[in-house]
C-alpha cells in the first residue's frame, strides 16, 4: 500500500494497492483530520501538541536567535488512543531572556514530506500614556506565505477578536475601527503591526495577541500593554491636589484664629 503524498496537501488522501490478494476483501475506512499544532508558553517552558496523528511524527525544536543544541533538549511523550492514533505533547525549558527569543517546534510526517510548524513570542511589556499614538509589534516569519492574521485583545479574562486580514482575499474586519488600524500596505508583506491612535488606560490596557496562520504553520505573538495617566493630566491633577489642600488649610486658620 501507498499514498499519493505529493497530493495529501491538496485534499487526496487515497490509497493504492498493489499485487491484491482474495485476502484482502473488505471494508476500508478512511480517517482525514486539518492537523493542529498547538503551541504554550510559560516563564518556565514551552509546549507543543497535536493529536490524532498516524504515523507518529518526529518533533525537533529551533530558535531565533540560534540556541546551543544542548540547551534545546525536549522531553516528548508518545500516547495512542483506541483507533491507533497518537497524541504527541513536546516540552522545552525556556533559553534566556524570554522576550528576546523566538521558539520554533515543527512535527514532521514519518515519510518526511509534511511539516507543520508553530512558532511563539512573547515580546517585552510595553508602558505608555494615554492619548499618544502606540504601536504594538508583529511580524510573520520570512518563509510564511498565503496567511490570515487575528488579532485578540484580553482586558481581564475573555478574549476578543479585534481585527481579522487574510492574504487571499485581501478583507479585513476591525471591531476598533477608528481606535487602531494596521497598515494596510505592509500587510500582505508579513506586518502586522497594530498602531493604536489615542489609547485609553480603561479600553487598551491588556494583552494582545497576534496570530499569522499559514497552511501548515502558525506563529503568535503575545505583549502585555499597560496605558498610564499622560504626564500632563497627571500634572493638572497634582495642581488641583495642591489648590484643595491650600484652601483646606486657610479654612483650617481661620478657625483657629
Amino acid at each position: 500500500t501507498c499514498l499519493f503524498n505529493s497530493q495529501i496537501p491538496y485534499g487526496n488522501a487515497s490509497l493504492l494497492l498493489r499485487r491484491l490478494k482474495v485476502q484482502d476483501k473488505g471494508r476500508y475506512k478512511c480517517y482525514t483530520s486539518t492537523r493542529k499544532v498547538v503551541m504554550e508558553m510559560t516563564d518556565e517552558a514551552v509546549t507543543c501538541s497535536s493529536h490524532n496523528i498516524y504515523p507518529v511524527p518526529q518533533v525537533t525544536w529551533a530558535t531565533d536567535p540560534p540556541s546551543a543544541r544542548e540547551a534545546l533538549e525536549n522531553s516528548t511523550i508518545k500516547t495512542s488512543d483506541h483507533k491507533g492514533l497518537f497524541t504527541v505533547v513536546s516540552t522545552l525549558r525556556t533559553v534566556g531572556n524570554l522576550s528576546n527569543m523566538t521558539y520554533f517546534c515543527s512535527f514532521i510526517s514519518a515519510d518526511k514530506t509534511q511539516v507543520w510548524t508553530a512558532s511563539r513570542k512573547n515580546a517585552d511589556d510595553i508602558t505608555h500614556e494615554e492619548g499618544h499614538a502606540l504601536s504594538i509589534a508583529c511580524i510573520a516569519p520570512p518563509s510564511l506565505q498565503n496567511f490570515s492574521l487575528t488579532w485578540t485583545f484580553t482586558p481581564s479574562s475573555e478574549p476578543t477578536v479585534i481585527l481579522r486580514y487574510d492574504t487571499k482575499t485581501r478583507h479585513t474586519f476591525n471591531l476598533w475601527e477608528g481606535k487602531a488600524t494596521p497598515d494596510q500596505d505592509l500587510l500582505p508583506l508579513g506586518d502586522g503591526s497594530l498602531l493604536l491612535h489615542k489609547p485609553d488606560i480603561e479600553e487598551h490596557s491588556g494583552t494582545y495577541i497576534c496570530s499569522f496562520s499559514g497552511l501548515q504553520s502558525k506563529h503568535v505573538v503575545q505583549t502585555r500593554v499597560n496605558i498610564t495617566v499622560s504626564s500632563i493630566v497627571q500634572g493638572e491633577r497634582e495642581r488641583e491636589d495642591c489648590k484643595e489642600t491650600n484652601v483646606s488649610h486657610s479654612t483650617l486658620y481661620a478657625e483657629v484664629v
